[in-house]
């Protein structure tokens, strides 16, 4: 069923607002004003069936009123004003919606994350082996003082003190930046 036939529906039941007399002044409103209503919102939407359902709201509402309306000086200019109002709330949810999606997106800042790897390569660099080695595997790793104490081939209070001056190094780099 195309836009203006369900509308004509609309136009031709028994609930109406406007008495009988004044459905064919509708009707004739309607068939001059659908199509040229229907292109323009196309255009402001992008989106013919999102045009559609604005454009047929607009009507409906001017429907609703036509006793009213149709007495007024510009009633086309009601109809415009009523789709375009209409087509405002539906963008403005719609950006309320997508607002609260990106709202909700992880927002890291990629070059800062470059920066901050940066900046702890650096900081290994300046370790010595054995304290670099201590920190990876303790810090990065997550192995316990013992474990990694068994990898190395050294006590586990070494690790420790090799770990301690390892973050006491990595500190002062990380300052220094």
């Amino acid at each position: 069923m195309g836009m203006s036939s369900r509308l004509r529906l609309v136009a031709g039941t028994g609930g109406r607002v406007a008495g009988p007399a004044d459905a064919p002044s509708f009707d004739a409103f309607f068939e001059e004003e659908a199509q040229p209503l229907f292109r323009r919102m196309c255009l402001v939407t992008g989106d013919r069936s999102e045009a559609e359902e604005i454009m047929q709201d607009a009507f409906l509402a001017l429907f609703e009123r036509w006793d009213r309306i149709q007495s007024i000086e510009d009633p086309v200019g009601y109809l415009y004003r009523t789709a375009f109002n209409r087509w405002k709330r539906l963008s403005r949810r719609a950006a309320r919606q997508l607002r609260a999606l990106t709202d909700t997106v992880d927002r890291r800042d990629e070059f800062a994350g470059v920066d901050d790897r940066d900046a702890v390569d650096r900081g290994l660099a300046a370790l010595t082996p054995r304290q670099r080695a201590a920190i990876v595997l303790t810090e990065v790793l997550g192995y316990t003082s013992p474990e990694a104490a068994g990898m190395l081939g050294v006590r586990d209070v070494t690790v420790r003190a090799l770990a301690s001056q390892g973050r006491a190094t990595l500190r002062k780099v990380l300052e220094e930046r």
